[in-house]
């Protein structure tokens, strides 16, 4: 492994700890709220974490999440750079401003640290989009690449990490008002799945409709088809994540791995974690892979 800077990212790489920080990576952790407690996106380190978090959506709370501060992330970064020069990978602005957080707490490093180097990235990914972006990063620090080199390389990439999911469930939709109760209640009896993706500023974008999970995966894996380096034969990584549906997730990834033979290594199924899960709720499937530079909202 190259020591000669350190790459970081927050807690929304929707990856384990245990791999996350297998790769020496550190981790900087946002929190959500119940009943005004706050609770730390734990990156499955507590194995009762999820499950107490999805126990609170079955009980009727609705968790809340907000952006790391500037002090936050000044304490973050000055513990790095005590020990070297530093790449930061951002959770993207598409779902959070926390990264002109980021930005400012960066230049009040750069004047304490003058000697040491500092880059900040906004990924435009999320989830496990975003740890798959980290992870390619991570890959190039440990071939010996500058940080530099790296940095250039996940700029120019990060609108290529394609996030293509469906929903399953649609009650959280309702309760968190980003659907209407007739229309939810409509959609559940039809057994309608929502089709999103994330557009080129990282927004999330829905973009069709499709009746029960089959069909919800083969509309997936057709889009991952179509945008896909090098289409069937794609050969890059492949990240599928879910909300507390790990049986779809799994149906999932089989289907990706038939359909395309020659992913690069294992297909890593990932917990959606607890801020990502405060928005969409349980019953989402995402599946992650490089691609073509994303589609703007149309």
């Amino acid at each position: 492994m190259d020591n000669s800077f350190i790459l970081s990212c927050e807690s929304t790489v929707d990856l384990p700890y245990s791999y996350v920080n297998g790769r020496g990576i550190p981790v900087l952790f946002y929190s959500y709220y119940v009943d005004d407690v706050e609770y730390e996106d734990d990156m499955l380190r507590d194995p009762e974490a999820l499950p107490r978090f999805y126990k609170f959506i079955e009980d009727g709370k609705m968790p809340r999440t907000s952006q790391l501060n500037v002090y936050k992330y000044e304490q973050f970064f000055d513990e790095q750079l005590q020990k070297g020069d530093l790449l930061h990978i951002n959770f993207g602005s598409g779902m959070t401003p926390s990264v002109q957080n980021a930005f400012l707490a960066a230049e009040t490093m750069r004047e304490k640290y003058p000697d040491r180097k500092i880059i900040v990235i906004d990924s435009y990914c999320s989830s496990s989009g975003y740890g798959l972006l980290v992870d390619y990063a991570a890959d190039m620090r440990d071939r010996g690449c500058s940080m530099e080199e790296v940095a250039d390389w996940v700029t120019a990439h990060a609108k290529k990490v394609h996030h293509q999911f469906y929903s399953t469930r649609l009650d959280y939709y309702r309760r968190s008002g980003r659907m209407s109760g007739p229309t939810a209640m409509i959609a559940t009896v039809l057994n309608i799945c929502p089709i999103m993706r994330l557009d080129d500023g990282g927004r999330i974008i829905a973009y069709g409709k499709v009746r029960g999970i089959g069909k919800a995966i083969q509309t997936t894996l057709d889009t991952m088809e179509q945008h896909a380096e090098g289409g069937r034969e794609y050969s890059g990584k492949c990240f599928v994540c879910h909300s507390n549906c790990i049986k779809t997730a799994e149906m999932t990834r089989d289907a990706v791995k038939e359909r395309f033979p020659n992913i690069s290594g294992d297909i890593r199924i990932c917990d959606i974690g607890t801020i990502i899960a405060s928005h969409c709720g349980p019953g989402t499937v995402a599946v992650f892979f490089m691609g073509d530079e994303r589609l703007p909202q149309k």
